[in-house]
């Protein structure tokens, strides 16, 4: 057991200066560029570890061949299980962030099988791999099997690691991003705070990771109107962020986002369409990666040309985000329903009352059949309905639907009151 601790310790480290790392490395792998390809001389080990700089910068492009070529080097050398391990996994990681989500969900069941036979069930190895497929199963929508996953990962560190918190705190991230989605937000917020505790004295309060981790509490704050808590935290975050990718990256689109959206907040909607407007362009210049981006800022950028009365810009924006996201998500992913519910409104406002209907009522059923009735999108959904029905004159629908709307508040204020159970 005290070997596993100290692998499972020399790894978490290794993480820690990865970024370092790729900084060093960045002259060479520029330079080196499209002369990086894969040989008979590369072990599979050089590859993946060339592969994991690209990745780190988010160049999965580049990335992609050379994974691919070390999974066939392993297969035909007839490599050991522990270094086949670790190239399917590596290209499961590199196809989640490509939004491969079925490709990636694939490599990573061959991989966490293939380590299961390798290591013991309790290995850090595995645990790592379970994040890695709830972070690809929240991708697909898919929720229960995320959280499951996540906690069968936890439960492998706490062992391991013996309650180390500094080990446990980025699993207790991971699982914060899952309760925010789920409208869980004190209890999202309890472990983001329980987490941040350890990262900042693990890793230090200037690292990429922490940087990330407060982006992710900014998003939560924003959801929640705490506009200036959010602030307070990206202020700080994306000048870390800014450092270590460039201004213009791609990978700063979900900092991008929670600017945005305190800005929508906030009422400035010149400046949250700019910001928008980048990260598009950004995630348009990336054909390799980043669809479920896409489809966040397209849905993002739609519902601010809907404050603005743009009404058919917001419709071509949404129409684009459904495409992307019903094909990657599929028909009944969260994010499709925000989309549809956000159409809803425009159609509402051209008189499309029995269009706007049915948007409405499938984005409803999408909600409720993910997260229940108490979530706070569903609530946003019921109030488009009000909306509906106060142009059609149905009064009667419209008190129903208030009083709907009134009782989820009062439950939603019952569960977010500090007595919540939290994940511990």
């Amino acid at each position: 057991m005290v070997g596993v601790k100290t692998s499972f310790a020399k790894q978490q480290r290794l993480k820690s200066v990865l970024p370092v790392i790729f900084c060093s490395l960045l002259i060479f792998s520029a330079a080196a560029g499209a002369r990086i390809l894969p040989q008979k001389t590369h072990s599979c080990g050089s590859l993946r570890a060339m592969a994991r700089i690209f990745m780190a910068y988010g160049d999965y492009g580049k990335a992609q061949p050379l994974l691919q070529e070390a999974v066939h080097l392993a297969e035909q050398s007839n490599a050991p299980d522990t270094e086949m391990c670790a190239c399917v996994i590596d290209l499961a990681y590199l196809y989640k962030e490509q939004g491969n989500l079925t490709d990636a969900e694939k490599m990573g069941r061959l991989g966490l099988e293939l380590q299961q036979k390798v290591y013991q069930q309790d290995h850090p190895y595995v645990a790592y791999t379970l994040r890695i497929l709830s972070e690809i199963y929240r991708g697909q929508g898919r929720y229960r099997e995320a959280s499951d996953a996540l906690e069968r990962a936890m439960d492998i560190v706490r062992r391991v690691s013996r309650g180390d918190e500094q080990e446990i705190a980025p699993f207790k991230v991971d699982m914060a991003h899952l309760l925010v989605v789920q409208g869980k937000y004190t209890q999202a917020e309890s472990l983001f705070t329980e987490a941040m505790d350890a990262i900042e004295v693990g890793y230090g309060p200037k690292h990429l990771y922490t940087a990330k981790v407060h982006t992710g509490l900014a998003k939560l704050y924003a959801l929640e109107g705490r506009h200036a808590e959010a602030q307070t935290l990206v202020s700080g975050a994306l000048p870390v962020q800014e450092k270590i990718y460039g201004p213009d990256h791609h990978l700063l689109i979900p900092i991008w986002l929670v600017m945005a959206r305190i800005s929508q907040g906030k009422g400035d909607l010149t400046h949250a369409q700019r910001i928008l407007e980048k990260s598009l362009r950004t995630v348009e210049e990336q054909a390799d990666c980043a669809y479920l981006a896409a489809g966040d800022v397209l849905i993002q950028l739609a519902r601010v040309q809907i404050q603005c009365r743009k009404y058919k810009k917001a419709e071509d924006l949404l129409q684009r985000a459904l495409s992307i996201l019903e094909d990657r998500q599929g028909a009944d992913g969260d994010r499709t329903a925000l989309a549809l519910n956000s159409l809803a409104q425009i159609y509402i406002e051209r008189g499309k009352y029995a269009k706007a209907q049915s948007m409405c009522q499938r984005s409803l059923d999408i909600f409720e059949g993910l997260f229940g009735e108490d979530h706070p999108c569903v609530t946003e959904v019921l109030r488009t309905l009000v909306q509906l029905h106060q142009k059609t004159g149905n009064t009667s629908e419209v008190a129903r639907l208030q009083h709907r709307m009134e009782e989820i508040r009062e439950r939603r204020h019952v569960a977010l009151l500090p007595t919540a159970s939290t994940i511990k």
